[in-house]
């Protein structure tokens, strides 16, 4: 059974920094694993993507802050967010990459201004 446990979201100001992890059970961390986003009114978006061999794709609005890596031994997906702004606002949730019907329940992060 796939079950997955983000983590690590906040309430920070902007400029600042923040850690998000997943852990997840089951076969799901055997594919490739991303980070999406769901702000207010929007739909989700995939924010960084990363391969079981290390390969990464990150979404343009957050290349240069964010950093995506695994640690395929603990089944858990990191997400280091930094020079975080207030459209960053959103929660974020971990899931295979292309997204599979398998969801968390999300960490929200909130940025002020």
């Amino acid at each position: 059974q796939v079950q997955l446990v983000e983590s690590g979201g906040g309430l920070v100001q902007a400029g600042g920094s923040l850690r998000l992890s997943c852990v997840a059970s089951g076969r799901i961390f055997s594919y490739d694993m991303g980070w999406y986003r769901q702000a207010p009114g929007k739909q989700r978006e995939l924010v960084a993507s990363i391969t079981n061999s290390g390969n990464i794709m990150y979404a343009d609005s957050v290349k240069g802050r964010f950093t995506i890596s695994r640690d395929n031994a603990k089944n858990t997906l990191y997400l280091q967010m930094s020079r975080l702004k207030p459209e960053d606002t959103a929660v974020y949730y971990c899931n295979s990459f292309p997204m599979r019907n398998y969801w968390g329940q999300g960490t929200q992060v909130t940025v002020s201004s």
